[in-house]
């Protein structure tokens, strides 16, 4: 069936248009060395010189030119290729610890897509890692989830619902669960979640700035501030009391 005229069409990241877009700004000296190591790609006849050839690659975008997207797709690749737990777990917690920040739609989309790829694959290796569950469940909250698909949302709660149901004390879980709450818009589970967390880890500053939050959009101003102040005081730091003081004036 044909699209409906005027629908809106997603946009999708092209990682490799963006990769060839970044070597046209390379020195000269760093073009050289990288046509090298792509070659060494297509020379590898067996998996193990691949994994190596993007490893490398992986290390020249981190290390030598310190951009983001090309090193974690080529993390990815040999990640992929090598299939073990402990490598789709790293490459997978570069991609959700990047996108956390990600204000760029096209690239949350994509680096979404990528961690939820990389932790389907290694919880396939490891069903019965909860690390790994609360990782995917994360990866729809804080991706797709945060850019306002319900369905997304619910898809990591029912994720980290799993960790919780066996074992109600693992705090990742009901933090993050805590988010799905106030990213769904459901404030008075949200709430409960970081209650939780606060009264078992009552250091954690990232709870209790949620649960700031979650006061905040429910409209309880008094509460807003208090757990803001708190929070203040658990970081102390100058440019952290600025923002929050900012958030405090504009409750006010």
């Amino acid at each position: 069936m044909p699209a409906k005229e005027g629908a809106a069409k997603e946009k999708v990241f092209d990682v490799q248009q963006f990769i060839a877009a970044q070597k046209q700004t390379l020195l000269p000296q760093k073009a050289v060395q990288i046509s090298k190591l792509e070659n060494g790609i297509s020379r590898g006849d067996v998996a193990a010189q691949q994994i190596k050839a993007y490893e490398m690659l992986a290390s020249f975008w981190k290390d030598s030119v310190k951009i983001f997207e090309p090193y974690a797709f080529y993390k990815s690749k040999a990640a992929k290729l090598d299939n073990s737990e402990k490598n789709l777990t790293f490459a997978a917690r570069i991609f959700l610890e990047n996108l956390r920040g990600e204000t760029d739609e096209d690239k949350l989309r994509w680096k979404t897509a990528e961690a939820i790829d990389l932790f389907e694959k290694a919880v396939k290796l490891n069903p019965d890692n909860n690390d790994l569950r609360i990782g995917l469940g994360s990866c729809y909250i804080y991706g797709r989830g945060r850019s306002g698909d319900p369905q997304a949302t619910m898809q990591g709660i029912q994720e980290l619902l799993s960790v919780v149901k066996k074992d109600s004390n693992n705090m990742k879980a009901q933090m993050v669960l805590g988010v799905g709450g106030l990213v769904s818009g459901q404030y008075d589970k949200a709430l409960e979640r970081f209650k939780k967390v606060v009264l078992a880890e009552p250091k954690n500053v990232e709870a209790v700035a949620y649960m700031a939050d979650v006061y905040a959009a429910k409209g309880n101003k008094a509460e807003a501030i208090k757990w803001y102040n708190i929070s203040k005081r658990l970081v102390n730091d100058t440019h952290y009391s600025q923002e929050v003081d900012e958030r405090i004036k504009a409750l006010k």
